[in-house]
């Protein structure tokens, strides 16, 4: 039975202390960071190292959104617009350009055997929204925000490639960075469920999804990744059953060890812990306190994991020159 986790090698190749903990641990899937990506060849056989290790074709997800947020950058791979910029510029064909953006995407991060990337974003920006996030959201009205999401997914899932939805059940209201200090949103609930949650509801069928470690202070106190409550409404009344992964749990926005925070997610109602750029005994923590996948959590990782495809073969060069057509006629 797979562990609960979503964890990350420490660099460009796994050690044997490496190797042998992913054994032993077992996580659900892996993610990859600027610092374990060199060359093509050199990501091809990380992750072949890393499913060797679990003796499965672990899913190995990364944050491939274009922009600030791209792991995979120039000369090997494409540069992108931030997703904000992407989407204005192509105006009333946006959802089309998103499509074929996140085609190209998956396409690249197909050839490397990443099969995995935390797209689409459909936190609703509002003029408030902290730097961090702005220009990573799609949009200013719910509605459009979904479109574009929708487009984003359907492009990745084209590609062979597993969109995780992020961050649910809404981070565009946070006027903080999470990854430095907790977000505070003081919204009605039923403004929250209009605008802010509506994408996520209207998304609720993708596989697999990141919590947003932020508090809604009208539903409950603790922070989302940490609240059974808003676990609850993610599943309820948002109506998401896919794979709830928490956002990083190391993240500032959390305060505790990180054992403590991985039992807590998990009580929660998150079905994986999701930790980045730790040492090893921390990530040994994490795996501890995790747990393995429960029932609930192993039905939702195969049902996310059958939703992999095989892509289509499809004319990379002609999609460019479609999508360049549509940012710039």
């Amino acid at each position: 039975m797979s562990g609960a986790t979503i964890l990350d090698p420490l660099g460009l190749r796994l050690s044997a202390e490496e190797k042998a903990f992913f054994r032993d641990t077992d996580p659900f899937g892996f993610i990859l960071f600027a610092r374990n990506l060199d060359s093509p060849d050199q990501i091809r056989a990380l992750c072949g190292d890393l499913r060797e290790a679990v003796g499965r074709a672990a899913p190995i997800t990364i944050d491939q959104e274009g922009g600030r947020v791209q792991r995979l950058r120039a000369p090997d791979w494409t540069e992108w617009l931030p997703p904000l910029e992407h989407a204005t510029r192509a105006g009333g064909n946006a959802a089309q350009a998103m499509y074929l953006r996140y085609r190209i995407i998956a396409h690249e991060l197909q050839q490397l055997g990443i099969d995995s990337n935390c797209a689409p974003l459909v936190d609703v920006a509002q003029d408030s929204t902290h730097p961090f996030l702005k220009n990573r959201c799609y949009g200013t009205d719910a509605q459009s925000v979904a479109d574009l999401g929708r487009a984003v997914a359907d492009g990745l899932l084209d590609g062979g490639v597993l969109p995780v939805l992020k961050h649910i059940p809404g981070h565009g209201r946070a006027v903080a960075d999470s990854h430095l200090e907790l977000p505070h949103v003081d919204a009605d609930p039923a403004e929250l469920s209009r605008i802010d949650f509506a994408p996520f509801k209207a998304l609720n069928d993708l596989p697999m999804g990141m919590t947003a470690h932020l508090v809604y202070t009208q539903i409950d106190p603790q922070p989302a990744t940490i609240s059974a409550k808003m676990m609850g409404l993610i599943r309820d009344q948002i109506g998401f059953d896919g794979l709830i992964m928490t956002d990083d749990i190391s993240m500032k926005a959390l305060s505790g060890d990180l054992g403590s925070l991985s039992a807590a997610a998990r009580a929660a109602g998150c079905d994986v812990v999701l930790h980045c750029n730790g040492s090893l005994d921390e990530k040994r923590q994490v795996a501890e306190a995790a747990g393995p996948l429960d029932a609930a959590g192993q039905r939702r990782a195969a049902a996310a994991i059958a939703t992999r495809k095989t892509p289509a073969e499809v004319d990379i060069p002609a999609l460019r020159a479609k999508l360049d057509a549509l940012l710039n006629g």
